[in-house]
C-alpha cells in the first residue's frame, strides 16, 4: 500500500505517526520544526486522511505498512514519534524490527488494552448522514448532539470533514472500518523481547493514558525509557502545549 505522506527538510530520517481518526495535517506545524535539522516524513495511516482505505486495519498491517513506507524511500533507520494509535504502532516496531529504529518516542499511550473510550465518538460520526448533509454547520451541530461541550474533540473530528470531486460531504478517515476494528486497535503490544535502544514516553499532565498502574508494562518492553510530563496537556499533547513537547523531543534527540 503506498501511504501517503509529506516530507520536510533533510538530514537524518524522522518519521511521524498520527492517532486513531487523525491524519498527518495534524502534525505539519511539528514535522516543520524537526525539518530544521532532520528528513522528516509525516503519514497518513491506512484508512486515514489521503491514504487508501481498506477493509482490514490492524497493528501487524500498519507495521508492514510502515516497512513498505520505508523501503519506498531508501529510509534503513529512523527516529520516530507516534501518538496515540500511532505509538503503538511504532512500539510494535521497534520490538519487532528493532534495527529500524535509532530513538523511539511514544506519546500519551502505552503498550496496554484500553477499555472503550471512543463508542459515543463513533455513534456521533454515524450519526452524521454524509448523503444528506449540506453544511459544515449542520455536521458540527449532529457531533455536539453526542459530544456535547468537548469541543477539542468535536474540532479535532471537523478537520477530516471534505467535499469530494462530486462535491459531496465525505470524511477523511474510513469510520466503518476503524470502528469494525475498534478491539484491535485497543489492545495492548506484547513481545518476548524487549526494546533495548533509546526511548521517550511523554504524557499530558491531564491525561490518563500513562499512568502508575501501567507504567511497570513500559519497564518490561522498553527498559532505557525516559518519562517526560507535559504540562496544561491533555491526549492531544503536541496540539494543547507545543512549546513544551517539542523541548523534550529536541532534548531527547539530542542527547
Amino acid at each position: 500500500m503506498r501511504l501517503n505522506y509529506k516530507s520536510f527538510g533533510s538530514g537524518f530520517p524522522l518519521i511521524i505517526l498520527h492517532g486513531l481518526l487523525g491524519s498527518l495535517d495534524n502534525w505539519q506545524t511539528i514535522a516543520k520544526h524537526f525539518s530544521t535539522h532532520y528528513q522528516v516524513f509525516v503519514i497518513d495511516l491506512r484508512n486515514h486522511g489521503r491514504s487508501p482505505h481498506s477493509k482490514e486495519f490492524n497493528y501487524q498491517l500498519l507495521v508492514s505498512d510502515l516497512l513498505e513506507f520505508m523501503q519506498q524511500q531508501g529510509v534503513e533507520k529512523a527516529h520516530f514519534i507516534g501518538h496515540s494509535m500511532g505509538g503503538k504502532t511504532v512500539m510494535r516496531l521497534a520490538l519487532e524490527h528493532p534495527e529500524k529504529v535509532a530513538k523511539l518516542i511514544v506519546v500519551d499511550v502505552a503498550p496496554v488494552e484500553y477499555e472503550d473510550r471512543h463508542s459515543t465518538v463513533f455513534k456521533a460520526l454515524f450519526a452524521v448522514n454524509l448523503a444528506t448533509l449540506e453544511s459544515r454547520q449542520q455536521a458540527e451541530e449532529t457531533l455536539r448532539q453526542y459530544l456535547g461541550t468537548d469541543e477539542s474533540t468535536i474540532q479535532f473530528l471537523m478537520k477530516g470533514l471534505y467535499r469530494d470531486d462530486d462535491n459531496k460531504f465525505q470524511w477523511r478517515f474510513n469510520v466503518q472500518s476503524l470502528y469494525d476494528a475498534y478491539d484491535e486497535i485497543s489492545t495492548g503490544i506484547t513481545s518476548d523481547k524487549p526494546f533495548e535502544g533509546e526511548a521517550l514516553f511523554i504524557k499530558g499532565d491531564k491525561s490518563d493514558y500513562i499512568n502508575a498502574a501501567n507504567f511497570s508494562e513500559i519497564i518490561d518492553l522498553f527498559p532505557h525509557n525516559q518519562l517526560a510530563e507535559i504540562s496544561n496537556a491533555g491526549h492531544w499533547v503536541h496540539a494543547e502545549n507545543p512549546k513544551d513537547f517539542i523541548e523534550a523531543v529536541d532534548k531527547f534527540l539530542a542527547s
